[in-house]
């Protein structure tokens, strides 16, 4: 009786041990991957996030940037990682939706392996010039670049990105000629279009918005239905000519598939109290990444869904794939 009694009691042990650690999360430090080079979005945007859940939860929250591969590198990193909490993922919404669209073999799989916790904003791109191309619209753009077939280079943070499909979008509708120069990362296209070795980007709101209160580039147009606060006399593509134009990028935190119910819980509640909190909204608008409501689990989930729907269909129409 006394053997089996032991035996008993390990086993309650063992199977109440999980629930224990996930009830106490967080116990230790969280690693939050950020799959680009630091200093473009994704990166500023994981950094305040980070920062404010290491407040929330009195746990240091760190960022390790792992990029490369259109962020599939850190991808995989995080879907492969020890579904235990303390690994997750700040990303652009292409690592989880156009990145299996583009590419036929990926080391993760985002449906099976990571699950969206919560969005935190959803960003149009402004189309910014350097001050030697000579337009000052949308119209004298396109009227410069078809008068210049091939001279026209746009950068963007890499294949398969919002910012290379919002070139692509933008290359199909006018008519015009433009070569995608990829990079490692939004920060580094941006210093390469300040610095005039490329002429255009489709750069989110956030990252573009210092460059051009500052004069270093000139903005045309924003790639959202509507005009944005923070240039109200910024027409968008679709009000000048392009009325069917419509590209945004959503910057979220992920975990992989497996996390314990109760650690995801934790993890959500903290991010849409980030979500409800004045100061941090305000930080986020202030840098120029407007921030969504607190949503719940089902919220997410439909807003992901739709997103994907989005792209899936402009994918097609332009028949793109990257290998």
């Amino acid at each position: 009786m006394k053997k089996w009694a032991l035996i008993s009691l390990a086993l309650a042990a063992m199977l109440t041990a999980p629930a224990s650690r996930a009830a106490d999360y967080p116990t230790r430090p969280i690693r939050l991957v950020v799959p680009y080079v630091a200093g473009g979005p994704t990166d500023v945007l994981g950094r305040m996030v980070a920062e404010y859940l290491s407040r929330d939860l009195n746990q240091t929250v760190f960022i390790e940037n792992k990029a490369g591969a259109q962020g599939a590198i850190g991808a995989e990193v995080v879907a492969h990682a020890d579904p235990d909490g303390y690994t997750l993922l700040f990303t652009a919404s292409s690592v989880i939706e156009l990145n299996p669209m583009l590419y036929k073999k990926l080391a993760y799989d985002p449906d099976r392996e990571l699950v969206v916790l919560a969005v935190v904003t959803d960003l149009p791109s402004v189309m910014v010039v350097h001050p030697s191309v000579p337009a000052k619209t949308l119209a004298d753009f396109v009227s410069y670049a078809k008068q210049n077939p091939g001279k026209i280079n746009f950068g963007s943070a890499g294949t398969g990105g919002v910012g290379h499909l919002s070139g692509e979008m933008f290359k199909d509708a006018a008519g015009i000629e433009m070569t995608h120069v990829p990079y490692k990362g939004a920060g580094p296209s941006l210093a390469d279009l300040i610095a005039g070795h490329i002429q255009l980007t489709f750069e989110t709101l956030g990252t573009a918005l210092a460059p051009i209160r500052a004069g270093l580039l000139r903005p045309l147009a924003v790639s959202s239905r509507a005009r944005v606060a923070a240039l109200p006399d910024l027409p968008t593509i679709a009000e000048s000519g392009y009325p069917d134009y419509s590209a945004t990028v959503w910057y979220g935190a992920v975990a992989p598939v497996g996390v314990p119910a109760q650690v995801v819980q934790t993890i959500r509640a903290s991010l849409n109290r980030a979500l409800g909190d004045e100061a941090f909204r305000s930080s986020l608008t202030v840098a120029g990444f407007p921030p969504l409501k607190p949503q719940s689990e089902a919220e997410t989930k439909k807003f992901v869904d739709a997103d994907r729907a989005r792209w899936s269909g402009i994918v097609k129409e332009l028949n793109m794939s990257l290998d």
